[in-house]
């Protein structure tokens, strides 16, 4: 962002690291997916390597976010990623100033909670 007084960068490790607090906030999701590209395993990632499950790119001045979660047992798949992206959007683009132009989720697996 270009300022009166400079720029202002925002890393996408930070975007990525605010993103996934917030969704794993969210009713439904156990938390983000982290996919092993040398055995197709899809695995729990700890609060630490949130940011593993979620992809930030800017394209045209917008945000494009992805996300891999994992979501509890028994809910509904639609209602969660609506309380995702609602969330998630308004968070986001309050904390970064950025509009958000796309937010996709990607279920990697379901989880039974006790």
């Amino acid at each position: 962002m270009n300022t009166h007084m400079g720029n202002i960068i925002i890393d996408n490790e930070v975007i990525a690291q605010y993103a996934g607090s917030v969704a794993v906030e969210c009713f439904g999701i156990v938390g983000m997916a982290g996919v092993s590209v040398k055995d197709g395993l899809v695995r729990l990632l700890k609060r630490d390597s949130i940011t593993r499950g979620i992809s930030v790119k800017l394209e045209n001045n917008k945000l494009v976010l992805d996300f891999h979660v994992i979501v509890s047992y028994g809910v509904s798949i639609l209602a969660v990623a609506d309380n995702l992206i609602s969330s998630v959007k308004y968070k986001v683009e309050e904390f970064t100033g950025i509009e958000i132009r796309k937010i996709n989720i990607y279920v990697d697996g379901v989880r039974v909670i006790d």
